[in-house]
């Protein structure tokens, strides 16, 4: 289950991330927002990084205006690693090293087109698993230095 939530800035970007979803068959819980009314994008970044740490999906989608404020906020939760991605290299990168569980976007920064492949990067791309990376990633959660 990928959990999807957005403000009134990644609203338009969502809808066209929903219909790639459902085209490719995979289920999702949208977490709002529903309109292209202003709104404050704090409320659906935590509500999906909620859902990805108590279970309830595995992986997120999360878009603004920029993707930058919808990512700082959800990476305020300790568990979740939200990655900013513009193009299918950092999407790759972020599964691969990171094992980031929520991917940002910005609904003013990308097209559709890319957004997409972007979206199927992420979603596509596992872990490496390498102990490097296991090691980097209990870092961050445990901010240790050394």
């Amino acid at each position: 289950m990928i959990g999807l939530g957005c403000d009134h800035g990644g609203y338009e970007l969502m809808q066209e991330v929903k219909k790639h979803l459902e085209e490719r068959g995979l289920e999702y819980e949208d977490f709002g927002c529903y309109s292209r009314e202003s709104t404050d994008y704090p409320i659906y970044a935590r509500r999906v990084g909620k859902a990805i740490l108590d279970g309830r999906c595995e992986k997120g989608i999360l878009i603004c205006g920029t993707g930058i404020g919808i990512s700082i906020t959800a990476n305020k939760m300790p568990g979740i690693r939200a990655a900013l991605c513009t193009d299918c290299f950092m999407a790759e990168a972020t599964r691969q090293h990171n094992d980031a569980n929520i991917l940002a976007m910005g609904g003013r920064v990308v097209g559709p087109g890319l957004a997409l492949k972007i979206v199927d990067t992420f979603l596509d791309t596992p872990f490496s698993n390498d102990e490097r990376h296991k090691r980097r990633i209990y870092k961050i959660e445990h901010q240790e230095e050394e």
